[in-house]
């Protein structure tokens, strides 16, 4: 009973946030988007980490870190090459231009065509797989974790998961649907804090029947490296550098993510956010990955591993918590789900209403009719997301035995490495030629699948890192005379002191990955 009394008044409490905050009736596209242009530091990174932080991390990754270790953390730590791109390379393009969405950055250097598909790749990635899984991924842990509790939803598990999708989708799109970017943020927050609560929670409970800090070393060593063989099928050392690629475009390149950045008060605000973002990655990556690790090494010793690496989540939750302390890890799952759910319909919304309805349907189009098309956009989207998450679930419940935030990642990658492409080009590039940069685009898609049929063993996120490059080269082989961006017209902070922080965690991540190798 305590634990459901606190699942009630998180909803309620998530509610009343977002309805207090909910668009007046002459909002204008700003307030909605872009809640004014008014963030400071402490919303965007509190929000941006909120809608980075989904069910697969504390599941997916948590089982993955069970299996592989140390290793799976370099996709949370990593990050912060991102996120230092996007804070002294992009974002300050991006506020300089003055741009609603990235897509606008893009038209202004690649042209109104490519900016088009750009656009129409990202609704499409957003709107099915970006939704979709985040749906799947939170009520699939949900349920994994508190089955005997949401059984009165449904006896059938896989109508009782499909029931949650459904319900947590149409919750998040109310309140997204009735404030916008503002009561996105207000309430990214109170669920970074239960986020943040959960997994310190599992973290302490798991280490305590452990033993203590110091036996991952004395009893797991093997599991305690960062860097695996260059020939490890899911996580080889190499895999670094396809992942810098890859996070450019999600931190630097993803509506979802930038358009706090974009709403930033001024640059120091967004820059000193983002880092204090980067921060949180490394605590994100303690508090999930160590977990992992803590209950490979306890069920290795009494002789009994799980069956499914995904059921290590689920596993710390049944045997080691208390009444109270499940209610808030129920909690954070649902946190994870819609953080990540607001900000992909608000960002969504954005994409459509500005580069689609304002640019070709509608140009003369109100403030007004503006947000409508967006809110409306929500609706649609719904559909499109809850479909993919009931397909995520059954593709899910056919292959149990796999660690599948890999075979989402794999997903994603398709359209992610085009994507970079040109967020790279349009950045880097003094005059890329527009037509190329789209030919560049498309070729991604059938460049993956060229390297899969001649080496199929290579690990996806070296492949990716192939892809890019073999891309980016034939564009730039249609510019080189032009030649690149100068490095000092690249980097830009008005703050010194904001620069040396930037400096010192940019050493911090290379500290760890001496100190873990």
């Amino acid at each position: 009973m305590l634990d459901l009394l606190i699942v009630i008044t998180y909803f309620t409490a998530i509610m009343l946030v977002a309805l207090k905050g909910r668009a007046v009736a002459n909002a204008t596209v700003e307030s909605y988007f872009l809640s004014n242009r008014n963030l400071r530091w402490p919303s965007i990174a509190l929000s941006t980490i909120a809608t980075n932080i989904n069910g697969y991390q504390f599941l997916g990754m948590m089982g993955s870190a069970y299996l592989y270790g140390l290793a799976q953390a370099s996709l949370e730590i990593n990050a912060v090459q991102g996120i230092l791109m996007a804070a002294f390379i992009f974002v300050p393009m991006y506020l300089k231009d003055g741009i609603i969405t990235i897509t606008q950055f893009i038209k202004n250097r690649l042209g109104e065509r490519v900016g088009f598909i750009y656009t129409i790749a990202n609704i499409l990635l957003f709107s099915t797989i970006t939704l979709g899984a985040a749906l799947f991924w939170g009520a699939y842990a949900a349920d994994l974790v508190f089955a005997e509790y949401l059984s009165v939803i449904h006896e059938d598990r896989i109508i009782r998961i499909s029931i949650l999708v459904i319900g947590l989708g149409v919750f998040s799109a109310i309140y997204t649907y009735l404030g916008g970017l503002g009561a996105v943020v207000k309430t990214d927050i109170i669920q970074f804090g239960i986020l943040l609560t959960g997994g310190i929670v599992i973290t302490l409970v798991t280490i305590y029947h452990f033993g203590g800090w110091q036996q991952l070393y004395i009893k797991t060593p093997e599991m305690m490296h960062l860097h695996l063989p260059a020939d490890h099928e899911k996580l080889p050392w190499i895999h670094i550098f396809g992942l810098f690629l890859l996070n450019i475009n999600y931190w630097c390149a993803n509506q979802t993510v930038m358009q706090r950045s974009i709403a930033a008060k001024s640059l120091r605000e967004a820059q000193i956010g983002l880092m204090v973002g980067g921060v949180m990655k490394y605590v994100m990556a303690v508090i999930i990955i160590v977990p992992g690790i803590a209950l490979y090494g306890i069920l290795q010793e009494s002789g009994t591993p799980l069956s499914e690496p995904d059921l290590a989540f689920p596993y710390i939750v049944k045997t080691y918590l208390p009444i109270g302390a499940k209610g808030i890890i129920l909690c954070a799952l649902f946190a994870s789900l819609m953080s990540t759910v607001d900000s992909t319909f608000n960002s969504l919304a954005t994409l459509w209403s500005i580069d689609i309805y304002k640019t070709y349907i509608n140009k003369e189009a109100s403030d007004s009719q503006v947000i409508a098309a967006g809110r409306k956009t929500i609706l649609v989207t719904l559909f499109t997301g809850i479909i993919m998450g009931l397909i995520l679930l059954y593709v899910k419940f056919e292959n149990p035995e796999d660690a599948f935030t890999h075979t989402l990642n794999e997903l994603r990658y398709y359209i992610n490495c085009g994507i970079v492409v040109l967020i790279c080009s349009a950045a880097f590039l003094v005059a890329p030629n527009h037509r190329v940069a789209l030919i560049a685009f498309l070729v991604t898609i059938p460049l993956h699948l060229m390297i899969i049929h001649f080496f199929p063993e290579m690990n996806y996120f070296v492949r990716a890192g192939w892809v890019i490059v073999i891309a980016f080269m034939i564009l730039y082989a249609s510019s080189y005379k032009e030649g690149w961006t100068k490095w000092k017209n690249l980097i830009r902070y008005d703050d010194r002191e904001v620069w040396q922080v930037g400096l010192g965690l940019a050493g911090s991540l290379v500290l760890l990955h001496v100190v873990f190798h």
